[in-house]
């Protein structure tokens, strides 16, 4: 098990992730494999089980666990480690810190934040989910950490937490988490932004404004946190007409996932109609520029080409180009290099703080 943890923290820092001491000790010392004892899906849906020769191998992988399913639709899961390093790097937790955390999954998120010193509550709308992270946590022995099966969006009324975190990608953040959250609290949540949701931490204030902690994909919350609103991108492209080639390629080799992130968060900082598609023939998700009917679009590949179908094709491939063009001029700026205003929109009888503004802070490149 010294093995397979250590290799584990490799696993983690090989994906960009600092380890400070006090993260490399817990995902070191809290075991992974307590907060999965049914199994979990492979990616290619197999079920693995602690009966497996491989189950402890597979556990301490740098890979999302998936728990629980409807149909085949990903319902509750233990996230990616590294993404889960990076969010937990953020919260910028101290010990004695009070931390609310909306969505339990299997536990292990509120394991590492209370081996981190914190006390935590973590709140999941699935009632079962709720007590298989309860029981999780108490076969870890893991202190300081209560589960309520509750509305997330509710978060815990009547308590004052110096940290938020959110464990579902939402469209919005709740008023009650500013109502809940102590003088200089902060909320790092995954919110939703052309197709994926990046994190953001978020600090309440007149106005309320969020920088861009890095890319990540959760599965959507369900009720007001993930409620339509005015700025809201098309969920995806659904089904489109044959893309065909309509710009050649601008980069050899391709834009790296990190960069390609990058050029897609500026595309949805300027065009409310970017999201993902995934046409039958292709192998993986990409950028699209959607028409407002939703019956054409341009994909932009990492490799700079653009491809475009519909009525409206060579409209929606013009936009693409001039997407990419603007972003290059720019000198290819971060997602960390924007700053987010947000404004309070979604459902009137249950509003939520959505993405409403984008700047590039002065001065900003990659």
């Amino acid at each position: 098990m010294a093995d397979a943890r250590r290799h584990y923290l490799d696993l983690i820092r090989q994906d960009g992730v600092r380890l400070t001491p006090e993260l490399a000790e817990a995902f070191g010392s809290v075991p992974r494999e307590l907060f999965v004892p049914e199994g979990f899906h492979r990616r290619n849906g197999g079920w693995v089980t602690p009966g497996d020769p491989d189950f402890l191998a597979t556990v301490y992988r740098n890979d999302v666990l998936i728990t629980k399913l409807n149909g085949d639709v990903p319902i509750s899961s233990s996230s990616q480690p590294s993404l889960m390093a990076i969010m937990l790097s953020a919260l910028e937790l101290r010990p004695g810190m009070r931390v609310l955390e909306v969505g339990a999954g299997t536990g292990y998120n509120a394991a590492l934040m209370a081996a981190l010193g914190a006390t935590v509550t973590s709140v999941d709308v699935q009632e079962d989910v709720a007590a298989r992270a309860r029981a999780a946590l108490a076969r870890a022995g893991a202190a300081g950490v209560r589960v309520v099966a509750g509305d997330g969006y509710l978060g815990d009324p009547g308590a004052t937490y110096d940290r938020i975190v959110v464990t579902v990608g939402i469209a919005g953040l709740s008023p009650h988490w500013f109502e809940q959250l102590a003088p200089d609290g902060l909320v790092i949540a995954p919110v939703e932004h052309a197709g994926h949701h990046p994190v953001l931490a978020v600090r309440p204030g007149d106005p309320v404004t969020a920088a861009v902690v890095c890319s990540s994909g959760f599965m959507s919350a369900a009720g007001p946190l993930g409620a339509r609103h005015a700025g809201s991108h098309p969920r995806s492209a659904g089904t489109l007409p044959e893309l065909t080639p309509a710009a050649p390629a601008r980069w050899s080799p391709p834009l790296d996932t990190s960069a390609y992130r990058d050029l897609w968060y500026a595309a949805g900082a300027w065009d409310r109609q970017a999201t993902l598609a995934t046409p039958a023939d292709w192998d993986q998700a990409h950028l699209i520029l959607l028409d407002d009917a939703g019956g054409s679009g341009a994909a932009v590949l990492p490799d700079g080409s653009v491809a475009a179908g519909g009525p409206e094709a060579d409209r929606c491939a013009a936009a693409a180009i001039a997407m990419i063009d603007r972003w290059l001029e720019l000198d290819r700026p971060s997602m960390r290099d924007w700053r987010v205003g947000l404004a309070l929109d979604g459902d009137p009888s249950a509003p939520i703080w959505t993405p409403h503004t984008w700047q590039l802070l002065p001065g900003s490149s990659s």
